[in-house]
């Protein structure tokens, strides 16, 4: 071991601005090796040791974390699917609906098609129904073989001598007999429910006297308004039908108060009534009272003298003096007479006195051989609804609404098609 070399301190002036002595001067001269020595290869191989060993340094927590969260998201895609899966998911889910949704509205209208077509042909109709299918879906009722309803429009159907403008009927619970989707023989409806209409619009058409009008007067009345064209003169037509079931299925009208208007002259009743005929109006006969012509005409014949009730002899004078004319013409008596007189009974035997009037021959004659079921005839509003060849079909109600003459049917077990 070697000796350290010491100097002698010397004495120098003291100076305030360094240190006495220099201690880290005198650490630094000091020599280590000794303490190397004593240590052996120990020392040696801790810094050998610490000189392969990884350096240490800072953690870098912001690319550590990212690199981290990284990892747990992909972890976590997959563990579950991502929002991109379960979207292409729903779509193709809605896509598949839609097809199937489509083939069931195709399937629909065609079975739609081919029932109009067939009522057309069965029913001999100018044009096709309206049919409408209810419930869905479709395909799987035709494969269970049985419809939830079918409504089925009809327009202008012809019912006698009139149209019933639309024929709509409802039906429920139908049974298919079918052999596949394509091949539907028949159906037996359980229920059915009907609405007819027998509009105004076209009874003013179709019951020859197209200048007649119809319109409703209550529940169940129809009054007929126009006129009707008889040997060449248009008479003021007045008419009122009462509506009223005929059996089950039909509809029957009973014709009253018939009465055509020849002018303000006289009114035509056709009948056999004591009210019936062709009588003068009120102001007919009061016309014979200010027209010495007209008066003087039915005073010249003795028969119509006899029906007026009036004297002969007073009749002589009245024919000869226009004061005593105008005395007898003009009592309430002979207003009352001349009115009840029935003109038609006196076209045969005085043609002349009645032309004196303003009636001519031709129309009394025309009118004596309208009688009243002709003319009740040409207004009869009656139809009797078909009979099915199975099940029944029966009236329910019958109402007279502003539009036309309302009918409610109902039916039950019927068949279409064959079975």
């Amino acid at each position: 071991m070697r000796t350290p070399h010491r100097t002698e301190p010397q004495h120098r002036p003291h100076d305030h601005s360094t240190p006495s002595h220099d201690l880290y001067g005198e650490l630094g001269a000091l020599d280590d090796g000794p303490v190397e020595d004593l240590l052996g290869g120990e020392a040696t191989a801790r810094r050998a040791r610490q000189d392969e060993a990884p350096q240490w340094s800072a953690p870098d927590h912001r690319r550590g974390g990212r690199s981290g969260r990284r990892s747990r998201r992909r972890r976590k895609r997959n563990r579950f699917p991502g929002p991109s899966f379960v979207v292409k998911t729903v779509v193709g889910l809605v896509v598949v609906a839609a097809f199937v949704a489509l083939a069931d509205r195709w399937a629909l209208l065609y079975a739609q098609h081919r029932a109009a077509e067939g009522l057309k042909e069965q029913l001999g109709l100018a044009a096709a129904p309206e049919v409408e299918i209810g419930g869905f879906p479709f395909l799987t009722q035709v494969a269970d073989r049985r419809l939830d309803s079918v409504r089925v429009t009809v327009p202008d159907v012809a019912a006698d001598r009139v149209s019933l403008a639309k024929v709509t009927a409802s039906a429920r619970d139908i049974r298919l007999d079918t052999d596949g989707f394509t091949s539907v023989r028949g159906a037996h409806v359980s229920r059915l429910d009907g609405d007819v209409l027998l509009s105004f619009a076209d009874l003013n058409r179709e019951l020859g006297a197209s200048q007649v009008r119809f319109a409703g007067d209550g529940r169940d009345r129809v009054q007929a308004r126009g006129t009707l064209p008889v040997a060449g003169h248009d008479l003021r037509l007045r008419a009122r039908a009462t509506i009223q079931r005929q059996g089950e299925r039909g509809i029957a009208t009973r014709i009253g108060g018939i009465r055509l208007d020849i002018g303000d002259l006289a009114t035509y009743r056709p009948g056999t009534r004591a009210s019936d005929g062709l009588h003068l109006t009120s102001k007919g006969s009061a016309d014979l009272a200010r027209e010495t012509r007209k008066a003087k005409a039915l005073l010249s014949v003795p028969a119509i003298v006899r029906r007026l009730g009036v004297p002969e002899t007073t009749a002589r004078n009245a024919l000869s003096d226009d004061g005593d004319l105008s005395e007898v013409t003009g009592s309430p008596r002979f207003a009352r007479q001349a009115r009840s007189l029935n003109l038609i009974d006196l076209v045969a035997d005085h043609p002349e006195a009645l032309r004196t009037l303003g009636l001519e021959p031709d129309l009394l004659d025309a009118l004596s051989r309208l009688t009243r079921p002709a003319l009740a005839d040409r207004l009869s509003l009656a139809f009797e609804l078909p009979e099915p060849p199975q099940g029944n079909v029966r009236l329910r109600s019958v109402r007279v609404e502003r539009d036309g003459i309302r009918v409610r049917l109902t039916g039950s077990e019927l068949a279409v098609g064959g079975s």
